[in-house]
């Protein structure tokens, strides 16, 4: 513990001392000072000139990748420095404007593209022109909106789970989508696709390992919750220390662990069915992409959720009739052991449910949230 809390220290120090270097280098460049507004900059930021330039350097057998030049607002927003993109718009306003030399693409194209979330959040709060930056289209006539559609493996993954990817990326299109008017982004690009058309196709094998993952994920599942169904019914029949046989009523009835007994092991049996059902309902649900926005997330948070709870209810069942087993004098040591044995197997579980929280957290929060191999 105390290990780890002093690497954060170096960490977070080291990028502290970071950031007051990026600010002495900025105040003492003179990288936008002279600069004068270009007569081959079209109306949306469009270089009009450098296709017939880039052309020509084609033609003399320059790569693409050698070409492609990025200014340090450009290099900071494709790889997320969120401090070094907001300090050269506070000192270089037209820097917003800037795109790169070949593929055209602007500081809100590399954001989407790069899934960089903050950074596009940034550039949503500022106050810049709406139509010439978001608008703005690469060299193939792609948008905001199709580039967000693009499925870049060669960007960190969030998350190795694909169900749990294919959940997260769904959130991007549409967080990307609904971030301005329908009408804003052009609808067809240069190959006359759409956005749509382009998520689709690109996202067709993730929906596939997404949709096996779902399978093989609920079959396991529904084997521990019919597991915790069969013992919470034998539970739920079995009345600890029997009935008296004068008036039948139960022999503990009067005590407070009798009824504890009683409406969690009643809990135990309600919630696993109900996640049996849940599991088989997930089963047979239709693997679409379309499918993964709603319909199966909801269905899985759900199944795991009854899952969990009905082996919560099940163990607070047994602790309450092991409670009628001890002695008055060993009911005191009994209570602390029981509080040990619940807080060791919740501690457990958190720790373990990383894929629950997870997706909690992309199924139900409105900015998707960038997560990671560590996260798992």
């Amino acid at each position: 513990m105390e290990h780890t809390i002093r690497s954060s220290y170096y960490v977070k120090q080291k990028h502290t001392w970071a950031v007051q270097i990026m600010n002495m280098l900025l105040d003492r460049t003179e990288l936008y000072q002279d600069f004068e507004p270009r007569a081959d900059v079209g109306e949306h930021g469009d270089r009009i000139n450098d296709h017939e330039s880039n052309e020509g350097s084609r033609a003399e057998g320059v790569s693409l990748a050698d070409q492609d030049r990025e200014t340090p607002i450009l290099t900071a927003a494709k790889y997320g420095v969120i401090e070094m993109v907001e300090r050269i718009l506070e000192l270089y306003p037209i820097a917003i404007y800037d795109v790169t030399s070949v593929t055209n693409k602007n500081i809100v194209l590399l954001a989407v593209e790069k899934r960089q979330i903050h950074v596009y959040q940034l550039l949503l709060q500022k106050i810049i022109p709406r139509d010439s930056v978001f608008g703005h289209v690469d060299e193939d006539g792609n948008s905001a909106l199709h580039l967000a559609a693009e499925f870049a493996p060669e960007t960190p993954r969030p998350g190795m789970i694909p169900g749990l990817q294919m959940l997260w990326e769904i959130r991007w299109y549409q967080f990307v989508k609904e971030s301005m008017p329908p009408y804003f982004f052009p609808l067809h690009n240069k190959k006359n696709e759409t956005p749509i058309g382009i998520f689709t196709k690109k996202h067709s094998e993730l929906v596939t390992s997404g949709g096996k993952w779902l399978s093989s994920t609920s079959k396991s599942s529904s084997v521990v919750a019919t597991l915790v169904a069969s013992v919470a019914f034998a539970t739920a029949a079995t009345i600890p220390g029997g009935l008296k046989q004068d008036d039948g009523t139960p022999m503990y009835e009067n005590q407070l662990a009798f009824y504890i007994f009683v409406i969690s092991s009643l809990f135990a049996l309600f919630f696993s069915i109900t996640s049996v059902v849940m599991f088989f309902a997930l089963m047979s649900s239709p693997y679409e992409a379309r499918d993964f926005s709603n319909d199966l997330p909801e269905k899985l948070l759900m199944s795991l959720m009854t899952l969990f709870m009905g082996i919560a209810s099940m163990l607070i069942s047994f602790c309450a009739a092991h409670f009628f087993l001890l002695r008055n004098k060993q009911k005191t040591g009994a209570l602390v052991s029981y509080a040990v044995v619940v807080a060791l197997v919740t501690s457990l579980s958190i720790k373990n449910s990383s894929v629950f929280l997870n997706l909690l957290t992309v199924t139900f929060s409105d900015v998707p949230q960038r997560l990671y191999e560590d996260d798992f």
